[in-house]
C-alpha cells in the first residue's frame, strides 16, 4: 500500500474535500446517464415522479423494448449510491422490467429529467459530528395496486451523516397502516443491529439504538406486550422489536414529524413545494444535501 495523495474519485464516486466535510456525488456519471439516453436537451423536471400519476401495472399500453428499459433502470440504480432522493421511485419502476409499457418508460424518463436538473446533488459527510447511530422508518401502506403490498423506507445516520438508506416492497400484505409501519420498523431494527455490530468491530462503540417512526399506533404496539385481536395476526418475526426494547437494546420507538422525517422522500409524489421548499429545511436540519453549480454538457439525440 502506498500513499498517492488526496482521494478525488473512487468506484464511480466523485469526492470533494471541503472545510466542513467530504462531499460525495456522481455528477459526471449523472450527466453521462442523461446524455446516454438522449434526454440532455429535454426540459428539466423538478420532481423525480409526476405528482398527478401513479406507477402501476399496465396491460393496455404499448409495449417498450425491455432491454433498453432494463439498461435505464440499471443505470439509475447505480446512481442511487449517492442519491437517496430517487431510490423510492427507481425501485417502483424496477418492478416492471419484464414487460415495460410506455407509461413505465415515461416514469423513467421523468426520473432522468429530474436527474438532469440536479446532476450536482450528493451527500455531505461532516467532519464535526458525533458517532451515535439513529434510524428513521416509514411505510407506504398498500401502495402496490397489483398485490396491495406496502413499501418500506428506512434511512440511518451516524451523527449528522446519512450512511444507509433503503426503499423496498414488503413481502407480505398488511391489513392496516399501523401493521405496515410496524413491519417497516422491524426491518429497520435488523439493519441497525447489523450497523451496531459492524461499528463495534471498528471500536466505534454504540450504546442503546434509537429508531424514529411517524405512526403512533405502530409505536404503541412496540411498547405494549399484551396481545390484542387487532395485532394477533402480525407475524412473530416482527415482534423482536419488543424484545429489543425490554432488553435495553433499543430505546422505545419515538415519533417524528412527517415534515422533518427524511425517509418521507420515499414517497416523493407529493407536491413540488415539498421538494423545493422542504429540501432547504431538511438540509439545515441534517446537512446531508449540498449543491454545486454543474458544468455545461453537449447534446445528443433524444428518445423523447
Amino acid at each position: 500500500m502506498s500513499l498517492v495523495g488526496e482521494l478525488f474519485f473512487f468506484m464511480g464516486l466523485q469526492i470533494k474535500q471541503r472545510s466542513e466535510g467530504m462531499f460525495i456525488s456522481q455528477e459526471k456519471y449523472a450527466k453521462n446517464l442523461v446524455k446516454k439516453f438522449g434526454l440532455d436537451q429535454s426540459q428539466h423536471k423538478r420532481t423525480p415522479v409526476a405528482t398527478h400519476a401513479k406507477i402501476t401495472k399496465d396491460t393496455v399500453g404499448t409495449a417498450f423494448d425491455h432491454k433498453l428499459y432494463r439498461s435505464m433502470i440499471g443505470s439509475l440504480l447505480y446512481l442511487t449510491a449517492s442519491r437517496p432522493d430517487i431510490a423510492y421511485v427507481v425501485g417502483i419502476c424496477a418492478q416492471y422490467q419484464s414487460n415495460p409499457r410506455t407509461s413505465h418508460l415515461n416514469a423513467v424518463k421523468q426520473i432522468i429529467k429530474y436527474v438532469h436538473e440536479a446532476t450536482n446533488f450528493g451527500i455531505l459527510y461532516s467532519y464535526d459530528t458525533s458517532s451515535e447511530s439513529v434510524g428513521y422508518c416509514d411505510a407506504d401502506c398498500a401502495c402496490s395496486t397489483g398485490d396491495r403490498k406496502s413499501t418500506s423506507g428506512r434511512c440511518f445516520f451516524l451523527g449528522n451523516n446519512l450512511v444507509s438508506w433503503f426503499s423496498k416492497k414488503q413481502n407480505c400484505v398488511s391489513l392496516s397502516t399501523a401493521e405496515a409501519e410496524y413491519i417497516a420498523a422491524g426491518i429497520g431494527c435488523t439493519q441497525m443491529i447489523w450497523m451496531k455490530n459492524m461499528l463495534n468491530e471498528y471500536v466505534i462503540i454504540q450504546g442503546v439504538m434509537t429508531l424514529y417512526c411517524d405512526n403512533l399506533s405502530a409505536i404503541d404496539i412496540s411498547k405494549n406486550p399484551v396481545q390484542h385481536s387487532r395485532t394477533k395476526h402480525i407475524d412473530i418475526r416482527h415482534r423482536f422489536i419488543r424484545d429489543l426494547i425490554e432488553n435495553k437494546g433499543l430505546t422505545p420507538i419515538s415519533s417524528a414529524s412527517v415534515e422533518i422525517l427524511l425517509v418521507e422522500s420515499r414517497s416523493l409524489a407529493t407536491a413540488i413545494s415539498l421538494m423545493s421548499e422542504r429540501r432547504l429545511e431538511i438540509d439545515s436540519l441534517i446537512r446531508h444535501l449540498k449543491t454545486f453549480v454543474p458544468s455545461s454538457s453537449q447534446g445528443n439525440p433524444s428518445i423523447d
